[in-house]
């Protein structure tokens, strides 16, 4: 091969690594919730809760920011201060957990979005004593008057 046409190719090969890199550190950019912010800091959540069970009911709906307490959550710094001293607060009910068998309604409710950079989406019931506490703990998160059956 010709000496300018090895450098040519040399170029080519260098410009295509350097738009690959472009193009990697592009896509690990942005995304997630509010512009893509710094993972690990960042709490936004959305959250809807049926009240009279996801079949028998509308749903109420709200947002919660905690970077900056707001959203359309009624009581937005309240509910920040509170889910922040819980611990692990979207963790399930462990599986072997040994619950009470008492029913306590159909309501549901559902949090998903960004807990501290971390991509959350728990859903709270009230099926028995294990997730009747589990709710009770949250109640701060979906503020309704829930109908018990």
């Amino acid at each position: 091969m010709k000496p300018q046409a090895d450098a040519a190719l040399t170029l080519l090969i260098v410009m295509k690594a350097g738009l690959l890199a472009v193009a990697f550190l592009l896509a690990g950019c942005g995304g997630g919730w509010e512009g893509g912010k710094t993972p690990g800091i960042q709490t936004v959540v959305q959250i809807r809760a049926w009240p009279q069970g996801k079949e028998r009911g509308a749903f109420r709906e709200w947002r919660l920011h905690c970077d900056l307490a707001g959203g359309t959550h009624p009581a937005p710094e309240k509910a920040c201060e509170q889910l922040f001293d819980l611990a692990d607060p979207f963790a399930p009910t462990p599986r072997d957990a040994v619950c009470t068998e008492i029913y306590g309604g159909p309501a549901v409710a559902e949090v998903e979005g960004l807990y501290r950079g971390e991509t959350v989406n728990a859903k709270f019931t009230r099926t028995d004593g294990c997730e009747i506490a589990r709710w009770d703990r949250h109640a701060f998160l979906f503020p309704v008057k829930r109908e018990s059956s």
